[in-house]
């Protein structure tokens, strides 16, 4: 069994990887080959069907003694997703003063359809995360009755 040295944690955009920051000084810094890692993640998230092209992913690389490594592929991070569904570049610079857009009940039911790495136990924990965060890039929520 091999013995892991590092896990690197980075935001990357599917199917764009390339050697420029922040994928190239922190895969190079530990002797990976840059250029393998970048074809391995770009052919993973086009083959991704739950995926868009730039898309924003967290990534968790392990690296091993060997300089060999392996990668786990989250899914899309919350606020990009919200922006995506909403149409906007981003959140507001004070949210509890400028609502910026207004999200519905149907556009977070989509957001966690995409969210596979939610970790929450009930549908409705999981509508009061994606609020949660709405709320805080300034978007206001439409009212609607939580499930019993």
């Amino acid at each position: 069994m091999k013995k892991r040295i590092s896990k690197i944690k980075l935001q990357i955009k599917a199917c764009e990887a390339n050697p420029s920051p922040p994928i190239g000084p922190a895969l190079g810094s530990k002797g990976i080959n840059i250029m393998k890692f970048c074809t391995e993640f770009n052919d993973y998230t086009k083959n991704n069907l739950s995926l868009e092209k730039g898309i924003i992913v967290t990534t968790i690389i392990n690296i091993y003694t060997d300089k060999s490594f392996d990668f786990i592929v989250k899914s899309a991070v919350t606020t990009n997703l919200i922006k995506n569904i909403l149409n906007i570049d981003k959140g507001s610079s004070s949210p509890n003063k400028n609502k910026i857009a207004k999200i519905s009940y149907s556009q977070i039911l989509l957001i966690i359809e995409k969210k596979n790495d939610l970790f929450i136990n009930s549908r409705n924990s999981a509508i009061k995360t994606i609020i949660g965060t709405a709320k805080s890039m300034g978007i206001e929520v439409e009212d609607f009755e939580y499930e019993k």
